[in-house]
């Protein structure tokens, strides 16, 4: 059987940039020392989230890629002989940035990034102020652990990243996080959204045959502009079997290191039971790649 550890951070930020990745590596540390041959972070997990308001001089906060940030994970990934997945706030050049997921690989070496390609535009979420929408595409990163379908908060919302990563061979999908409740919602509304967040990536893990791994951060970010209450990160990073079944679940409401099994062949016995992938009608789907098919 090819079993794979994988270790998922799941923590609340600060303002304090160094203070924050300092944190992280700890974190990664206490994964590996329980066996974790991988750890997935969350979503811009080297600051508080910063797309609550629209403020240029939150651009100082990206680096380039390469850049300090690449050389502290990849210096830890190193240490440690891990996959690790990061995902950081990428300045490509003055006025293009990206909200982009790097990996490394156990020596070290950037093994592939992606950029993620959804891009919310929602109150308190205002993303399309920050970052341009990849361009990279949805293509798996090889690791020496296998193929990861990486992909970022977002993008889980979207079938189509998904079926595109298992199309070219992704073992596993991935999604680094950042979503929350805003203080004005319901608790019956709070639970619907936590709800369908949730059921959404376990169906892309039944309709490809592929487990799922989800890292959201958690704790309350308080308004930068006093103009709401701020967010409320839901934590409940998770871990998703091929069929959709959980195999480990995270809190709502502190912070966590799960180290969680996955069995890696498990997905070749489910797409035996479940061909999706054979009975697709590809001869049928053109209107797919439509905005919106008017009558």
């Amino acid at each position: 059987m090819r079993k794979l550890k994988v270790g998922l951070v799941q923590q609340s930020v600060t303002s304090d940039l160094s203070a924050n990745r300092e944190k992280l590596a700890n974190n990664t540390r206490v994964c590996a020392t329980q066996g974790a041959q991988m750890v997935v972070l969350q979503e811009l997990h080297n600051s508080p989230y910063f797309c609550q308001v629209e403020d240029v001089n939150n651009f100082d906060m990206a680096e380039p890629i390469p850049g300090p940030s690449t050389a502290f994970y990849s210096a830890l990934a190193k240490e440690l002989g891990i996959v690790l997945v990061t995902s950081l706030f990428e300045r490509r050049v003055a006025g293009l940035y990206h909200n982009t997921a790097v990996v490394f690989d156990k020596d070290g070496s950037m093994a592939g990034k992606y950029r993620k390609m959804h891009i919310p535009d929602d109150p308190a979420y205002y993303e399309k102020f920050y970052f341009t929408p990849g361009d990279i595409g949805f293509r798996p990163i090889q690791t020496s652990l296998g193929k990861l379908g990486l992909m970022v908060c977002w993008d889980q919302w979207y079938p189509e990243g998904a079926r595109l990563m298992a199309l070219q061979g992704a073992e596993m999908l991935i999604y680094p996080t950042a979503i929350g409740w805003e203080s004005t919602d319901t608790p019956d509304e709070k639970q619907r959204q936590l709800g369908a967040w949730q059921t959404v990536m376990r169906g892309h893990a039944v309709a490809n045959g592929l487990p799922v791994i989800a890292v959201n951060r958690v704790g309350h970010e308080p308004d930068p502009s006093g103009q709401t209450n701020g967010i409320q990160f839901w934590g409940n990073s998770f871990v998703a079997g091929p069929q959709g079944e959980f195999i480990a679940n995270a809190s709502d409401n502190q912070e966590e290191n799960m180290v969680v099994e996955i069995d890696l062949e498990r997905s070749e016995q489910v797409r035996r039971w479940w061909p999706f992938l054979r009975d697709r009608r590809i001869e049928a789907y053109d209107d797919i790649l439509k905005r919106f098919c008017d009558k």
